[in-house]
């Protein structure tokens, strides 16, 4: 088993490895205080076929026995995902899923285990630094490790992971999740603060991700997989003139028309025309069209913006 440990508030935040869940890509317990979540990480070895999207699944389970509760009553079992797992679900999912590698086309599953539960520490944020663990110690090429702390702000000091008495008093709540260069997610909630307490706070969330991602870092040279290697798929050039050729012009005047729910469905007819101008069995081809086309919407707003100065409606930039 591998261990590595970090004092954040005050309190050890520890990562360890290598006693649960062998058969997951990779697996991290993460700990502070007496709230626990296992977190696993898995990849299928082969990938889908015909997708122009990442499949990747987040679950973030809180069964009550985390609390040391069984259920009673005429419910004997546990019901659906409540409303909290489903946003952390979200909330952990939002920060990871862009530092995947462009065209990973393999069943991905995150999976984030509430094993215990105490009164002072949130396992939420545990969750989304957890699932960073979890990639960084398995075979994903997952890009950049990240971290995520909650910060608060308590008689004037910024605190991170504040306990929920803590957090009853702080008059800031912000979730962070980022890497060592950057800021990749923020949620926040306050109690009428201005604009430099809240730059203050992320700067001070931001600090301590940073040694929260050397953590994990020194646990993944310890004991992390072999990372496989990223897929690199290249469209054929002559393609993408032949589609660019084909929809250009007319995607740039159907994202210039002025009514919003009109403009949405002549680019969607757009596109369907390029698709239904494909053989059906070319499945690939039509993959590689849908990625050409979402490009091309990206350089018609970016030409409208550079070169003419405005957006895609009409006004320009002091309208």
């Amino acid at each position: 088993m591998y261990r590595q440990e970090i004092q954040i508030n005050g309190t050890p935040l520890t990562f360890e490895t290598g006693k649960y869940a062998k058969q997951a890509d990779g697996a991290a317990l993460v700990r502070m205080g007496d709230s626990v979540v296992l977190v696993t990480a898995c990849a299928a070895a082969t990938a889908r076929e015909g997708i122009d999207f990442l499949p990747l699944t987040v679950d973030y389970k809180e069964y009550t026995y985390a609390s040391g509760r069984i259920p009673g009553g005429f419910f004997k079992r546990e019901g659906k995902p409540s409303e909290k797992e489903v946003l952390t679900s979200r909330v952990i999912d939002r920060p990871i899923r862009p530092l995947f590698p462009s065209g990973w086309r393999y069943e991905s599953q995150i999976i984030a285990l509430v094993l215990s539960a105490d009164a002072n520490y949130d396992p939420d944020v545990l969750a989304i630094t957890g699932a960073s663990a979890a990639l960084a110690l398995s075979s994903i090429p997952f890009q950049k490790t990240i971290a995520g702390v909650r910060v608060g702000k308590v008689d004037g000091q910024y605190v991170i992971n504040p306990t929920y008495e803590q957090r009853k008093k702080s008059t800031i709540d912000l979730v962070i999740a980022g890497s060592r260069d950057a800021i990749v997610m923020v949620e926040a909630g306050a109690r009428e603060i201005s604009e430099e307490e809240v730059v203050q706070g992320l700067e001070a969330g931001h600090e301590a991700i940073k040694g929260i991602v050397d953590t994990i870092d020194a646990l993944a040279k310890q004991a992390g997989k072999p990372k496989r290697a990223a897929p690199k798929k290249e469209v054929d050039h002559a393609f993408y003139r032949e589609v660019e050729e084909k929809v250009y012009v007319p995607l740039s005047e159907a994202m210039r028309v002025r009514n919003k729910i009109e403009s949405y469905n002549t680019v969607d007819q757009v596109l369907d025309d390029l698709i239904a101008d494909i053989p059906e069995g070319e499945v690939q081809r039509k993959v590689e069209a849908k990625a050409i086309f979402k490009e091309l919407k990206e350089k018609v707003l970016r030409d409208e913006v550079l070169e003419k100065g405005v957006r895609l409606d009409g006004r320009k930039f002091d309208e």
